[in-house]
């Protein structure tokens, strides 16, 4: 399959491509490289990737040394005509948007992000993936969704309307809107609400 995977620059869409190439998928990976998290992490996966730093241009594809079925883009998701492009010139069979602005408390000092990244980023996503028929799409939801909800365990039939934070609500808003798109377009989702997530 032909698998597009956002956010491949961090930990989990770092570890998810190499597992997907492992398989013999063909992976387009994207990123934007903001500095949330320590960019030379993420240049360091990059280049683990086969992917050279100086090679990097924004919304220049680059061949990876090491996997002949991988390719890196660096780009925003807020970017509407190129992502658009993206999808119509690579026509994915499965999407897996991990990319996002995280973190509760930087929502505090710069909810613009969240805004941008995750509601309209994940819109042009949602558009993407309308407009060439995936077959699945799976992206990052929070655990933060559960916000105020004190029932434990949490379930995913538990009530999530009541966020404490700008990056939960955009995350339970990112449900939302998969939730109508699957709905209206017949395009099979798959939100995954992530806890904290590690390894080595």
């Amino acid at each position: 399959m032909k698998i597009l995977v956002t956010g491949t620059a961090g930990f989990i869409g770092f570890y998810l491509a190499e597992r997907l190439l492992s398989r013999g998928d063909t992976v387009v990976g994207l990123d934007n490289i903001n500095n949330y998290y320590d960019i030379c992490l993420k240049y360091a996966r990059l280049k683990e990737s086969g992917i050279q730093e100086e090679c990097i241009e924004y919304n220049k594809p680059v061949q990876s040394t090491r996997h002949s079925g991988y390719r890196f883009i660096k780009l925003n998701l807020e970017d509407r005509d190129n992502i658009l492009k993206l999808f119509e010139n690579e026509r994915f069979d499965v999407v897996i948007n991990l990319a996002a602005q995280v973190g509760v408390r930087y929502s505090l000092i710069n909810p613009y992000a969240y805004i941008d990244s995750n509601i309209s980023g994940f819109l042009k996503i949602l558009e993407g993936c309308r407009h060439i028929n995936v077959k699945h799409l799976v992206f990052a939801s929070s655990s933060s969704v559960y916000g105020a909800n004190t029932k434990m365990p949490f379930s995913v039939h538990h009530n999530v309307d009541h966020p404490v934070s700008l990056y939960a609500a955009t995350k339970k808003d990112n449900e939302l809107m998969a939730h109508a798109y699957s709905s209206l377009y017949k395009i099979p989702c798959t939100g995954l609400r992530f806890f904290t997530v590690y390894g080595p």
